[in-house]
């Protein structure tokens, strides 16, 4: 095993994940990193190591380490209701 992950597990994040999904961080262990538990993303897109892009909606651009990081999407019921506070508010939180 070379620590990369295959190409049959690349090819299925990037189905679960194709660009405009949106996911929600659980953890992420980086010291340097200021995206706490909680922040939210739009996917950008999944490269050949299965590293998910995101623009986050604080205005990071930090990557999801697949293997890592650990994340979820979020469900329909969850982007509605941000659109919907989206709408009323106007507002982009800051990490």
């Amino acid at each position: 095993m070379n620590g990369f992950p295959s190409k049959e597990v690349v090819d299925s994040v990037k189905r679960r994940f194709p660009p405009g999904t949106r996911v929600e961080l659980i953890s992420m262990d980086d010291p340097y990193g200021k995206l706490n538990p909680g922040d939210r993303a739009t996917v950008t897109g999944v490269d050949d190591i299965a590293t998910v892009h995101c623009t986050w909606d604080c205005g990071s651009s930090l990557g999801l380490a697949y293997g890592e990081d650990r994340f979820r999407k979020l469900t329909e019921q969850e982007i509605a209701e941000e659109q919907n506070q989206s709408e009323q508010t106007g507002g982009m939180s800051m990490c």
